[in-house]
């Protein structure tokens, strides 16, 4: 039997593809939508994929399910349980509690495991060649390395309510029947590591054991007392903020994702060009560049993602396509490199990658507003309509912020414009730890029609200003 983990750094991803020998047959489980690493897998290892399947409709990726199996012509699979409000709405195999699909000498057995979600299931693996029992378990975003996937994202992303404390229960009794059953050898693959917003203490491990979990993750102790609801306030307690974009990833998810088909590349788009679609918004240019060289001059109205390895999590935070048309032009060198970026965006359901730029030479550019931390009060003083912002997450806000500031996430600034002030009610002043996540809510709020200044060094820097004046004896401002 062959198991390969693949993973995406980006989103904390973990898909898996899992192949017989024998038989030249494969499975990929949890599938990201640019697929080539998969078909380069299976060509690799002289195997055809012949099944897909994923466990569960996910939230905070667009699954490659549809896309890999109508590439491959395999059999999709995905879960039948949880009712009839948690079905999928394309063409696939079902997949029940204790069901299973066969590769060769492989078996991997569905187990329906809620509590992430109603319809979650949980992949056993049994390789026939070595053992007549599973030695493997794919738990998706139910078991991590050191916690649980977490019930609260469908009131937290989706806007349901209240769902949490029966997902909690179903998380329990899941342990209960489907995990701590098996033999502490087992061995657990989860679907996401550390940096995942599916949970609140994901271990960077890539894979873990039953009985090591058993013994030592956070909940070992309440399942084994029977304290379930000392298990749920655990649970719940301090769940991190989930994406905005999470909810359109459901909505999409149950549906079916678009199927993308041959891409062809990036095309190259000259100065004039842009310039004229992006004034006639027909066209919209992401900057590339570092947070500094975007602060130095960018194009007015230009998102701002600053780094390659997380643009999937970063555009899917500065750029809604439900509710804009514009197609997208990214700073980079060359095709081969914008076509990196637009696999990326693909993986959030961005799909509107046109072409690239190689320069920002011929086009009209300007300097972002910023504040330096030593003027944050005289703006402020002069502008007593200025909003102060504070863009981190609900858990680094409530550990110290700047005086004043209200708290939203990056990942939902451009969705939640109830929770702002008007856009003619005063500018907003900007900031998240040290910089980089504010580049992108703040270039995402410019082109949205706000008026928006950035503190430099964001709280970072502004906490060492603070410290240097506490020390001087002048501290003109206050930290809670």
């Amino acid at each position: 039997m062959l198991l390969e983990r693949i993973y995406d750094e980006d989103l904390s991803q973990a898909g898996y593809f899992i192949g017989c020998q024998a038989q030249k047959e494969a499975l990929v489980v949890d599938p990201r939508r640019d697929i080539q690493v998969y078909l380069d897998l299976a060509a690799h290892h002289g195997m055809t994929i012949t099944a897909v399947a994923e466990t569960h409709i996910h939230a905070d990726f667009l699954s490659g399910t549809r896309e890999l199996a109508a590439a491959t012509d395999a059999t999709a699979y995905v879960s039948g349980e949880g009712g009839e409000d948690w079905q999928y709405g394309f063409e696939a195999e079902r997949l029940h509690d204790g069901e299973s699909i066969q590769l060769g000498n492989i078996t991997v057995t569905a187990r329906h495991t809620p509590g992430h979600t109603p319809e979650h299931l949980s992949y056993l693996v049994t390789d026939g060649a070595f053992a007549d029992e599973p030695g493997y378990f794919l738990t998706g975003d139910f078991v991590f390395s050191g916690d649980l996937g977490r019930p609260d994202l469908l009131d937290e992303a989706v806007g349901m309510e209240d769902t949490r404390f029966a997902g909690a229960k179903q998380l329990f009794a899941s342990l209960k029947s489907a995990f701590l059953t098996l033999p502490d050898h087992v061995q657990v693959f989860p679907g996401h590591g550390a940096g995942s917003a599916c949970g609140k203490a994901l271990g960077a491990l890539p894979s873990t054991t039953v009985g090591y979990e058993r013994r030592f993750a956070w909940w070992g102790p309440f399942l084994e007392n029977d304290d379930e609801q000392g298990f749920i306030d655990e649970l719940l307690d301090g769940q991190p903020d989930a994406h905005a974009y999470f909810a359109r990833m459901k909505r999409q998810n149950t549906d079916g994702p678009a199927l993308l088909g041959e891409r062809p590349a990036p095309r190259e788009v000259a100065a004039g060009e842009l310039s004229g679609g992006l004034a006639d918004g027909s066209l919209a240019l992401v900057d590339t560049r570092p947070v500094a060289e975007v602060h130095a001059g960018t194009v007015p109205g230009a998102l701002s993602i600053p780094s390659l390895g997380k643009a999937a999590t970063h555009i899917g935070w500065a750029f809604d396509p439900e509710a804009d048309d514009a197609q997208l032009v990214v700073l980079a060198p060359d095709a081969a490199t914008a076509a990196a970026y637009g696999d990326h965006f693909v993986r959030v359901g961005v799909d509107a990658l046109t072409g690239y730029i190689p320069s920002l030479d011929g086009l009209e550019l300007s300097a972002p507003a910023t504040v330096a931390p030593a003027d944050l009060a005289a703006l402020r003083a002069q502008e007593p309509d200025a909003h102060l912002l504070d863009v981190r997450t609900r858990t680094e806000h409530a550990a110290g912020t700047v005086d004043d500031a209200d708290q939203l996430s990056a990942g939902k600034v451009l969705f939640h414009p109830d929770d702002l002030p008007a856009k003619d009610a005063g500018r907003l002043i900007t900031f998240c730890q040290s910089g980089l996540r504010n580049s992108v809510a703040a270039a995402a709020l410019r082109r949205a029609g706000y008026d928006v200044v950035e503190l430099e060094g964001s709280y970072a820097g502004w906490s060492r200003w603070a410290a240097a004046q506490h020390d001087l004896g002048t501290t003109g401002a206050d930290a809670r």
